[in-house]
């Protein structure tokens, strides 16, 4: 047992470091965005002393590595700054600070809306992959099995927006079975943002089938050759049966990783699919906030991506240390 806990523990202090650094990573490129917030609020014709204040106001004046330590230890004290497109400047209020709606309050519901989006996603994709490779596996070889995987390969080459706008005309505008656009908003019923969330969460659906399918048929496949399993067919049992109570367990761990990975990804690469059906996520407030280069908005939504991914990743790789005992004892 202190083996396996001194293994979760390496996991854990890898992630640490890894957000540590992918945080140097996001501060560096999103400070190298082109363009100046200052000049973009104020105008071409702005003068420099206008912009020059503003700078101060926002503490842009200050050198990098001052600004990105400032950055870390607010955010580890919970704190991700105050949004520039919402900051009132001391420049222009006379007040001796700038105040303005917080990166928080911002954040917090259209994350909300993201962790909505990827759990109706994951509640459909999840098991129709899993079912999906297990009867691929059953009926290798045959037309079900060549259908299945000529299906998710050709969701899995189809960028995003091809899939969402295919769906667009097929489910919204030739047969108006679901709206276009995902309008979600506070205090809405929850049928009716379930029903403005299913064509977003069917194209996300579509988009990440195919590996968690392909992963469950491979694993499934790379075990029926073995003994234990032969035993099992010289009972009697029956091929489901065979699959599912004694293949299946065995191939938990590379499932259980490609599932995390794909989960993972529900969060930090629904961007494409929020702007296209103008789903109020957090990605459609990454792309706005890029836009008008709130950087401490964009900081904070990619450090929440990079964040959700590193947990899930270290989520994946402790739970297949659990399910495989080779895993948990090496030596």
């Amino acid at each position: 047992m202190s083996s396996l806990l001194r293994i979760i523990a390496q996991r854990l202090l890898l992630g640490v470091l890894t957000l540590f650094i992918v945080s140097i990573i996001i501060f560096t490129a999103v400070n190298m965005l082109p363009g100046d917030f200052a000049q973009a609020i104020l105008g071409q014709s702005a003068t420099d002393e206008a912009v020059a204040a503003i700078r101060r106001d926002l503490g842009l004046d200050q050198p990098p590595i001052t600004r990105y330590w400032v950055w870390l230890t607010d955010t580890l004290s919970g704190d991700l700054g105050t949004s520039f497109a919402q900051a009132n400047f001391a420049s222009f209020t006379g007040s001796e600070t700038g105040g303005g709606t917080t990166v928080m309050a911002q954040i917090a519901p259209r994350f909300e809306n993201t962790l909505f989006l990827a759990g109706v996603t994951a509640l459909i994709a999840v098991p129709f992959a899993v079912g999906l490779g297990i009867l691929a596996a059953l009926f290798r070889n045959s037309a079900f099995d060549k259908g299945s995987n000529m299906f998710a390969l050709t969701s899995i080459s189809s960028p995003e927006f091809f899939v969402a706008y295919i769906l667009i005309l097929f489910l919204a505008v030739l047969n108006p079975i679901l709206p276009s656009l995902s309008n979600i908003y506070e205090g809405m019923g929850f049928g009716e943002r379930l029903q403005k969330t299913l064509l977003p969460a069917l194209t996300l659906t579509l988009v990440v089938t195919a590996h968690m399918m392909r992963m469950t048929r491979a694993a499934i496949i790379s075990l029926l050759a073995s003994p234990y399993i032969e035993m099992a067919r010289l009972k009697g049992m029956k091929p489901m049966r065979v699959i599912v109570h004694h293949a299946l367990p065995n191939a938990l761990a590379p499932i259980i990783n490609v599932v995390a990975l794909n989960l993972a990804y529900l969060i930090t690469g629904v961007v494409v699919v929020e702007v296209v059906f103008v789903y109020p996520g957090i990605g459609q407030l990454f792309v706005d906030s890029v836009k008008i280069r709130d950087i401490p908005v964009v900081q904070a939504c990619c450090l929440i991506f990079a964040a959700a991914y590193i947990l899930l990743n270290l989520m994946a790789d402790i739970l297949s240390i659990l399910s495989n005992p080779r895993l948990r004892h090496p030596k």
